[in-house]
């Protein structure tokens, strides 16, 4: 049976593969730019399997699911780097859907 990793194992993970390099995490401001770059390689991929642009046939074939992997990687380093508990901060945005939000949506029991 596979063990399914907790956020917090996922920043601690990312965490001990950062501290073992001198140069630690990159800066905030260097930090939104990877996730820029991800997020516009994500884009791209998603563009080539659901949008109107194919890849040509040059192009290697880079899986959805990787560059989302990216995204996350950079997301838990910017995190870990400003000490944002990513599971705190999701707690407090479920709040605010749960309760800001609850009405927004048609709900699936209300069809």
């Amino acid at each position: 049976m596979d063990h399914r990793k907790t956020v917090k194992e996922l920043q601690d993970e990312v965490d001990k593969y950062i501290s073992q390099f001198k140069e630690g995490y990159f800066s905030p401001l260097a930090m939104l730019a990877r996730m820029s770059e991800e997020l516009g390689e994500l884009a791209r991929e998603v563009n080539h399997s659901y949008g109107e642009k194919p890849k040509k046939s040059e192009e290697k074939e880079k899986a959805i699911e990787e560059e989302l992997g990216d995204m996350l990687f950079v997301l838990i380093c910017f995190a870990n780097s400003l000490n944002i508990d990513l599971e705190e901060a999701h707690d407090l945005v479920m709040r605010k859907f749960n309760t800001r939000d609850k009405d927004r949506w048609t709900r699936i029991e209300e069809q």
